[in-house]
C-alpha cells in the first residue's frame, strides 16, 4: 500500500524539522566548488553530498526532506549504498527537483518560463521506481519597471499546476514553488512592491492549482519571504516577518499543511531570524518550516574545502545551521546561539 500523499506532506514539515535543498544543477554547482577551488567531477559532487548525507545529527534531528538533483538521486555512496537509501534510513524524505530551469519567455522581455513539462509523467513513474517521494518546480517571477507582466504570472503559475497535479498522479508530493526574486534587475523595489506582487502572484498560483483539482492537502508550498530588493534592505527583521505573514493568510488555503521558505539571496542568518521570528510571534494555520539550499551549506561547503580530513569539520559546521533552523522551525532561535558555536 503506497504511503498517501498527506503523510508524505507531514512528515516533510515535521515539528523542528526542514528541508535541505541539494538539487543545484550540474551548472550551479560548478560555480559553489569554484569559490573552493574543487574540480566539479561527478565524484567530488558525490562525496559532497555523501558528506552532508552522511552527517547523522542534522538528518535524523532537523532534516526531513531532502531534493535531489537527477544526478544525485542516481547516485551510490563509497559503499554501494544508493544515497537516496541512506536519506531515507536517516529518516528523512528524497526528493527530486524535475524542472528544467527558466528560460526566456517569448514575447516577454525581461521574464522567463520554467520548462520541463513534456515527458515529465513518464519521468516522475521512474523518480517514484528511484525512491523519490516528493518533487519540486520552481517559477520565477521578476520585479522590475513593468514587470512583472500578467501574461508571465499566468503562464509560470499554469505551469506549476500542470507539474504538481502530475506529480500528485505519480503518488509524488508536489512543492509549488514561485519564486519572486529579491535580486532582480535592478533590485531596488521596496518591500511593499515585494508584497504586491508576491500576494498577486500567490493568489494566481492558488487559482490555477484548484482549476487543476490539485489536492491541497498533499502538496508544499515553497514561497519567497517579503524582503526589500537586494540594493535596498532597510525593512527590520520584525517587518520582514510581520508583512510576511500577513501575505500568506491572505492568500494561502488553511488546507495547505506546510510553507517551507527558499532562502532567496538572504544571509544565512537572516534567513533563520526571519522564520523564528514569524513562528514565535504567529498564530498560523499551517506549518511554517525552511526548505534552503546555500543557507544551509555555504559552511559546510567553505569548512569542508573539498578535502576527505576536512568532512568532520564540513558536517559540524552543516549540523549547526541545521541546527539553528530546526529551532527556527519552532520559533526558538536565539542571536547568541549563533555567537555560542
Amino acid at each position: 500500500m503506497s504511503e498517501r500523499l498527506e503523510d508524505i506532506a507531514a512528515r516533510m514539515v515535521a515539528e523542528g524539522k526542514g528541508i535541505l535543498a541539494a538539487d543545484e544543477s550540474t551548472g550551479t554547482i560548478k560555480k559553489r566548488f569554484d569559490t573552493i577551488s574543487l574540480e566539479s567531477t561527478e565524484e567530488n559532487r558525490r562525496d559532497y553530498r555523501e558528506m552532508l548525507f552522511s552527517a547523522d545529527e542534522a538528518m535524523k534531528n532537523h532534516i526531513s526532506g531532502v531534493i535531489l538533483y537527477d544526478e544525485t538521486l542516481r547516485q551510490k555512496a563509497k559503499d554501494g549504498t544508493p544515497l537516496a537509501r541512506m536519506i531515507a534510513d536517516a529518516g528523512a524524505v528524497p526528493g527530486i527537483k524535475v524542472d528544467k530551469g527558466a528560460k526566456p519567455l517569448a514575447g516577454f522581455e525581461g521574464e522567463t518560463i520554467t520548462e520541463g513539462l513534456d515527458g515529465l509523467r513518464e519521468r516522475l513513474n521512474e523518480y517514484y521506481e528511484l525512491g523519490a517521494r516528493f518533487a519540486k518546480w520552481r517559477g520565477v517571477i521578476s520585479i522590475a519597471d513593468g514587470l512583472p507582466t500578467w501574461g508571465a504570472v499566468k503562464q509560470n503559475a499554469q505551469a506549476l499546476a500542470r507539474y504538481a497535479a502530475l506529480c500528485q498522479e505519480a503518488g509524488i508530493v508536489p512543492i509549488v514553488e514561485p519564486e519572486v526574486l529579491m535580486d532582480g534587475n535592478p533590485g531596488t523595489h521596496k518591500i511593499e512592491r515585494c508584497y504586491d506582487v508576491t500576494e498577486w502572484v500567490l493568489k494566481t498560483v492558488f487559482d490555477e492549482l484548484f482549476d487543476a483539482r490539485v489536492k491541497l492537502e498533499g502538496m508544499i508550498l515553497k514561497p519567497n519571504m517579503i524582503i526589500d530588493g537586494k540594493n535596498v534592505r532597510t525593512a527590520s527583521r520584525e517587518e520582514v516577518a510581520e508583512r510576511t505573514v500577513r501575505c500568506l493568510k491572505a492568500t494561502v488555503p488553511a488546507a495547505v499543511p506546510g510553507i517551507a521558505f527558499l532562502s532567496g539571496g538572504q544571509s544565512d542568518e537572516e534567513a533563520t531570524a526571519h522564520l523564528s521570528i514569524m513562528n514565535a510571534t504567529y498564530d498560523m494555520p499551517w506549518k511554517l518550516t525552511f526548505s534552503y539550499g546555500r543557507a544551509l551549506q555555504a559552511a559546510a561547503l567553505k569548512a569542508w574545502g573539498g578535502k576527505a580530513e576536512n568532512v568532520a569539520a564540513g558536517q559540524r559546521a552543516f549540523t549547526h545551521r541545521a541546527r539553528m533552523n530546526g529551532l527556527a522551525a519552532s520559533g526558538s532561535w536565539k542571536q547568541d546561539l549563533e555567537q555560542a558555536a
